[in-house]
């Protein structure tokens, strides 16, 4: 089944598919297992692919695309692809020519949707996470607006179709929204969101102004991240999941992913496990109550998973 036939329309008139797939892994995965599983993903039924440069694989995710084009399996325009922005590019000058190293990288000739990944900047240069001499990450300062308006300029080269942030509270994204001569509005904002964090402020303010939310971390957390706190309970073996699980013959990944699609939040599914890749597609293939989901909202306990970047409450 190919998922593409449940999209969102996002508020430029682009199309998003409302399943998608997060292809991060933790350093210590190879990069060969990128273009292994993102491969398999497009032979599933996956058409929206999500990744970043700092994510260091998208050389491998480009060449999984080309390879099922070139198969036949998929055309350019069935794929939805999303690249983002580094906080080490957020200076507006720097922001074309990242954009143009990526889809280098990729070797395609577009981006449909490019993010701002955070909010905060850091010292521009190679590395990923400069760091000082005591440890602690360089900063830097910027005007996000002006980084905004790189991104517009970006879109009308035709580099990307789409634009948007990811990482950002409703007062960042208001200071955007708020921007005199504002050309585009975010079409997107992805933050970490699942039952434990489910983010209904800030979908509700997103939802008013018609940007949509995209999930990522929807199935919690994997434990080997370095970014991620290893007292925090498994999601997934949570009691409330895993009973609505088992009521309807699903597994609590399942269960998880379809909470989003029912909000009308687009939701990213990653896994590098081929098994558990094609279960995930299966979420369009129950419901769930609204009984159920006023139960999943219930167990909200406002608790993040990753935690990779010093706030700013600006």
């Amino acid at each position: 089944m190919e998922t593409q036939c449940q999209r969102v329309k996002l508020n430029d008139g682009h199309f998003i598919p409302i399943l998608g797939f997060g292809t991060y892994t933790p350093e210590e995965v190879p990069k060969s297992e990128a273009l292994e599983v993102t491969r398999f993903a497009i032979e599933v039924g996956f058409r929206h692919i999500d990744s970043a440069h700092a994510y260091r694989n998208e050389e491998q995710v480009g060449q999984a695309i080309r390879s099922k084009i070139a198969d036949g399996t998929v055309k350019r325009e069935d794929i939805f692809y999303t690249s983002k922005l580094w906080s080490t590019s957020l200076q507006p000058e720097l922001v074309q020519s990242a954009l143009e190293k990526s889809l280098k990288s990729l070797q395609l000739d577009y981006v449909d949707l490019y993010l701002i990944h955070t909010p905060v900047p850091l010292k521009p240069g190679e590395e990923i996470l400069p760091t000082g001499e005591d440890g602690k990450l360089i900063l830097d300062s910027v005007d996000l607006r002006h980084t905004w308006e790189a991104l517009e300029k970006c879109k009308d080269a035709g580099l990307t179709k789409s634009i948007g942030v990811s990482n950002f509270n409703h007062k960042q994204l208001e200071k955007i929204l708020n921007k005199p001569g504002l050309k585009y509005k975010p079409v997107c904002n992805q933050v970490e969101c699942h039952p434990y964090l489910n983010q209904s402020k800030l979908l509700e303010f997103c939802k008013s102004h018609d940007i949509v939310l995209v999930a990522y971390g929807a199935l919690g957390a994997q434990r080997s991240s370095k970014w991620v706190n290893p007292n925090y309970p498994i999601l997934l073996e949570d009691p409330v999941l895993c009973a609505i699980a088992k009521k309807h013959k699903q597994t609590p990944a399942l269960v998880a992913l379809r909470y989003q699609i029912q909000r009308g939040v687009v939701v990213l599914a990653k896994s590098y496990n081929k098994k558990r890749i094609r279960e995930n597609i299966q979420v369009f293939d129950f419901e769930l109550t609204p009984e159920d989901m006023e139960t999943i909202d219930g167990i909200n306990r406002n608790m993040r998973y990753y935690e990779f970047l010093p706030k700013i409450t600006s």
